[in-house]
């Protein structure tokens, strides 16, 4: 499988990048030539479209605000049998895109995540780094290592991959349901370091460490709720039952000793609290059942795409 008989499509999600899509565009049409080039227009008040079509990107519109809604529209209209998914600022490096596409084909992979290398200190800022970092350490625990950059907007991806990956998320969480989607269905991915430049004068970053890391944050916890429901609707119960039986414990002793339970508002309480324990655990049992339903869908939905080179 040569790159010049492979459909590539670069696509470059956009929101106010006039300052830096030209460079992308022209970047990554020279390392790859055979590429097609799409960038998606998400309401930007600047000139990004017009840079980026007189740059010779083919340029398309979602009007549905969110890096995740571009992604969904960008995935179920463009036909290709490789995927690059890169941001529009600027700050990836284009000359690595043959060497991940290679590793990708090479290693029959699924998806190649270009982990960030900073080239600067200004391109990575510190709450940044060390929300992605705390961001990463809690996935790996959640999910299984398999990562060391979930948020990087730099990955490369099989047709397969991309035409059974079924998008929720409608922000910058998309990174982090990639990662999850192909650590729940086990499939094979990898890394490979990528210089990571500051933006260049006149691009700014459309981030917020606090709300951004939040909204990421959420996003796992929701993910491992539908994901892993047993665990989660199990932990629950554990601790609901937990303090019930703290609750019950005094009361007890008081009955055995003196025959009389004085504290009956608390003993009612205790009581619920086990009972919603023994429901929280009949629910993740039910929906654990449910979930294992969702993934074969999903692993059938993959199987459904013929692998690389076929």
């Amino acid at each position: 499988m040569t790159l010049s008989s492979t459909r590539i499509a670069v696509l470059i999600p956009c929101f106010n990048e006039a300052a830096a899509v030209a460079t992308v565009v022209a970047d990554f049409r020279r390392v790859l030539p055979s590429a097609k080039i799409y960038v998606y227009d998400n309401n930007s008040s600047d000139r990004t479209a017009e840079v980026a079509r007189a740059a010779g990107a083919e340029v398309r519109r979602e009007r549905r605000q969110g890096k995740g809604n571009v992604v969904r529209r960008m995935f179920a209209d463009i036909e290709a049998d490789i995927y690059v998914l890169v941001d529009g600022d600027a700050t990836y490096d284009a000359a690595s895109a043959p060497r991940m596409i290679e590793k990708l084909v090479d290693e029959n992979l699924d998806m190649l995540v270009g982990q960030r290398v900073d080239q600067v200190q200004a391109a990575y800022r510190p709450g940044h780094r060390a929300g992605n970092w705390m961001l990463t350490a809690f996935l790996s625990n959640v999910f299984g290592q398999a990562f060391n950059d979930i948020l990087s907007g730099y990955r490369i991806f099989s047709r397969r991959f991309v035409k059974s990956f079924p998008v929720l998320s409608d922000g910058f969480e998309i990174e982090t349901e990639l990662s999850v989607h192909a650590l729940e269905l086990v499939l094979p991915v990898a890394e490979m370091e990528t210089p990571y430049y500051a933006r260049p004068e006149g691009s700014f970053s459309k981030l917020n460490t606090w709300r951004d890391g939040f909204r990421i944050l959420f996003t796992i916890l929701k993910l491992y709720r539908s994901e892993k429901p047993l665990r989660f609707f199990g932990l629950l119960g554990v601790v609901f039952a937990i303090v019930a039986i703290g609750l019950a414990i005094p009361i007890f002793v008081t009955y055995l000793e003196e025959g009389i339970v004085p504290r009956l508002p608390t003993a009612v309480l205790s009581t619920g609290l086990m009972i919603v324990a023994i429901l929280s655990l009949s629910a993740g049992l039910v929906l654990d059942t449910v979930t294992r339903g969702r993934r074969e869908m999903k692993l059938l939905a993959y199987l459904a795409q013929p692998p690389l080179g076929k």
